[in-house]
Formats: C-alpha cells, sequence, structure tokens
C-alpha cells in the first residue's frame, strides 16, 4: 500500500495530470480531489473505489449489485 503523497508523486514521474488519472479509470474529477485533498477518507462507495485504484488502500473495485 502506499500514501496518497505518494500516489501524486507517482502520477507527477509518469507526467500526468489527476483529470487524466480521473477520466482514465471513469471516476468523476471532484470525486478523486475529495478524495486526494483528504476531503473523503474512503470508507465506503466510490470514494473507497478511488482509493482502491490509486493502490491506497487494499480491496476491490468490483461492485456487487444491491
Amino acid at each position: 500500500m502506499k500514501t496518497i503523497e505518494q500516489f501524486m508523486a507517482e502520477l507527477e514521474a509518469e507526467g500526468k495530470t489527476v483529470v487524466q488519472w480521473a477520466e482514465e479509470h471513469e471516476f468523476p474529477l471532484w470525486a478523486v480531489y475529495r478524495v486526494t485533498c483528504g476531503g473523503n477518507k474512503g470508507r465506503r462507495g466510490r470514494a473507497h473505489a478511488i482509493m482502491v485504484a490509486m493502490g491506497v488502500k487494499p480491496g476491490s473495485t468490483n461492485q456487487q449489485a444491491a
């Protein structure tokens, strides 16, 4: 697992922006920014899926049918 700071450093090293990453992973930009700025802790739902995709939290991004 890595920290959000490490994730952001990886993006910078790859020459990618948060906008590009959000588009590639089909997440709303505002939701990604809330996670990267610490406004959302990613305990459940979309924020959790974003953190898993970033490699910050363990888990699966597969959503189960309700």
